[in-house]
C-alpha cells in the first residue's frame, strides 16, 4: 500500500480527492499547515508521495517543496493550485516538482498522475535534482497567460531550466519564442552569465559565420579588426538562435562541430577557442520538411532537439487574449504617462475573436497604435481601423450556397488574403485549414447546445478526436 501527504488548509477538497483512490491501494494522511510537513515526514519516513497546495496560510506551498527537498531529494512532490500561475509553474517545476496541477482537476489525468508518481505505471518517471539553496529567481512576467497551453510551457521550462540541455523551440512568427528562451536562461544556473541572441535569418552566411564565430584581421575584405563572436560573448552563459532553419548548410556544419566538441576558430584564424554555451534554438519552419529538402542537417537536427516546445499561436490559446490586452494597455499607459487608459469590454471581445496571423507581435504592435493615436480615455474597436478594415464582414447566401463550398469560401477569404500574404507567408495554408476546423466544429457544437455525442456523430468524427479539438482551440 502506498502511503501519501495531502496537505491543503481545505478539509472538504482533501477529502473528496482522497476518496478517488482505491483505499486498498492507497492511504491518506491529511495535513493543513505547511509548517507540519517536514517534522510528519521525520517521524513517517514511510511516505511515497507529498501533495501539496500552492496555497497554504503559514508557509507557501512552494516553500514547503523546497524544504522537502532538502529532507527527502528523491521524494516525489505533485503541486496542486486554485490559481493559475506560469511564475508558480515555473518556480515549482525548477525546483523538483514532479508535477503541477491545477483546480478543478482533470480526474483522468490526476489518478494516471499519482500512479505514475507511486510507481504503478511502467513509464513513471523521477523528479529532477533541485540544487539545494540555490536564490530565487526573479519573477518571469513576460510570459502572459493561463491557458492549458502556457501552463504546460511554464512547466516544461521549469523542468529544462535546471539542466543545459539544447532547446528546440518551434512555432509561429510573432507566438513569443524568445520570450521562452530567456525565461529557460533566467532559471538556470547560468542565469547571471550573458544571455545574447542572433537572427538566423537576418544576416548573409558570410556575416553570419563571422557573427557567431568572430574572425581575425584581414581574414576578409573589411576585415579592419580582430573579431570577438557571440560564442566567445556568451561563454558560460546562453546563446539564442533564431530562424534556425535560413542557417546555411556551411555555418550548420560548424555549428554542429560547436555543439559536440564545444570549440571552434575564428574566420581567417587557426587558433582553437573552448566555449562553455547553452543552446537554445528557435524556427518558424517546418525543420523535418527542411531535412527532406535537404537544406537542413539531420544530425545538427536531433543535437538540437533534445528538448522541443511547441509555442501555439494565438488562436489556439484565445482564452489569453484578454489577459495579453490588459497586459499591453497597462505597459503602453505607463510608458506614455497615460493615467487611467482602459479599453472597453465590448473591444476585448471583438478583439478576441481576430484570427491574429501575427500572433502576440501582431497585437502589441496594435493596441499600441491605439494608444497612441486614440483621443478617447475607453479605446473602442473603432480605435483599431486596420483590423476592422481588414475583416470585413462577409455576407453568405445561403439559398446559393448548395455544394459548392469552395465559391462561399472564396468569397470569405479574397478580403483577407492581402492581410494573410503580408503577416503569414509560409503558413497560409495552416492557418486556414485550422481556422475552418474550429469555426466547424464550434459551430456544430452550438448548433446541438454542446452535445458532444450528436456534434461527432453528425461531423463524423470520434469523440476523441472531437475532445481533442475542443482542448487545442479552446472552445467553450
Amino acid at each position: 500500500m502506498k502511503k501519501i501527504l495531502l496537505v491543503d488548509d481545505d478539509k472538504e477538497i482533501s477529502q473528496s480527492l482522497a476518496n478517488l483512490f482505491d483505499s486498498d491501494k492507497y492511504k491518506f494522511n491529511f495535513l493543513e499547515d505547511g509548517n507540519q510537513v517536514t517534522e510528519f515526514l521525520e517521524e513517517n519516513r514511510d511516505v511515497d508521495l507529498v501533495m501539496l497546495d500552492v496555497n497554504l496560510p503559514t508557509l507557501s506551498g512552494l516553500d514547503v517543496l523546497k524544504q522537502i527537498k532538502q529532507l527527502k531529494t528523491e521524494m516525489p512532490v505533485i503541486m496542486i493550485s486554485g490559481f493559475v500561475s506560469t511564475e508558480n509553474a515555473i518556480e515549482a517545476m525548477r525546483e523538483g516538482a514532479y508535477e503541477y496541477l491545477t483546480k478543478p482537476f482533470e480526474i483522468e489525468k490526476l489518478i494516471d498522475t499519482v500512479n505514475k508518481a507511486c510507481g504503478f505505471h511502467p513509464t513513471a518517471r523521477k523528479p529532477l535534482k533541485p540544487e539545494i539553496n540555490e536564490p530565487r529567481v526573479e519573477k518571469i512576467n513576460e510570459i502572459i497567460g493561463q491557458s492549458p497551453e502556457i501552463v504546460e510551457i511554464a512547466k516544461l521550462i521549469g523542468q529544462v531550466s535546471k539542466t543545459d540541455a539544447a532547446v528546440l523551440i518551434f512555432g509561429e512568427s510573432g507566438t513569443g519564442k524568445e520570450l521562452v528562451a530567456r525565461a529557460i536562461h533566467r532559471n538556470s544556473p547560468r542565469k547571471n552569465n550573458a544571455f545574447l541572441s542572433v537572427n538566423c535569418a537576418a544576416l548573409p552566411e558570410t556575416l553570419l559565420e563571422s557573427e557567431l564565430f568572430g574572425h581575425e584581421k584581414g581574414a576578409f575584405t573589411g576585415a579592419y579588426y580582430k573579431r570577438i563572436g557571440k560564442f566567445e560573448q556568451a561563454n558560460n552563459g546562453t546563446l539564442f538562435l533564431d530562424e534556425i532553419g535560413d542557417m546555411s548548410m556551411l555555418t550548420q556544419s560548424k555549428l554542429l562541430r560547436v555543439l559536440q566538441e564545444k570549440c571552434f576558430e575564428r574566420v581567417g584564424g587557426n587558433e582553437t577557442v573552448n566555449v562553455n554555451v547553452r543552446i537554445i534554438a528557435a524556427t518558424n519552419k517546418s525543420l523535418v520538411n527542411c531535412m527532406k529538402e535537404g537544406s537542413f542537417r539531420v544530425d545538427l537536427f536531433y543535437r538540437l532537439k533534445v528538448v522541443s516546445i511547441y509555442m501555439p499561436p494565438l488562436r489556439e490559446r484565445r482564452t489569453d487574449i484578454s489577459l495579453l490586452i490588459d497586459y499591453f494597455v497597462n505597459k503602453f499607459s505607463e510608458q506614455q504617462n497615460v493615467v487611467d487608459k482602459k479599453i472597453s469590454k465590448k473591444a476585448v471581445q471583438q478583439l478576441s475573436r481576430f484570427h491574429w496571423p501575427g500572433n502576440v507581435r501582431e497585437l502589441e504592435n496594435n493596441i499600441h497604435t491605439a494608444m497612441v493615436m486614440s483621443k478617447n480615455e475607453t479605446l473602442q474597436i473603432e480605435d483599431f481601423p486596420s483590423l476592422t478594415e481588414s475583416n470585413p464582414k462577409v455576407e453568405i447566401d445561403l439559398t446559393t450556397l448548395q455544394d459548392d463550398y469552395a465559391e462561399t469560401f472564396k468569397k470569405i477569404v479574397d478580403p483577407i488574403m492581402p492581410r494573410l500574404i503580408n503577416n503569414s507567408q509560409g503558413q497560409i495554408y495552416h492557418l486556414l485549414e485550422s481556422a475552418l476546423e474550429r469555426a466547424v466544429i464550434a459551430s456544430c457544437l452550438k448548433h446541438f447546445d454542446g452535445n458532444q455525442v450528436k456534434t461527432s456523430e453528425t461531423l463524423g468524427i470520434s469523440r476523441n478526436t472531437l475532445r481533442d479539438r475542443i482542448a487545442k482551440y479552446g472552445i467553450y
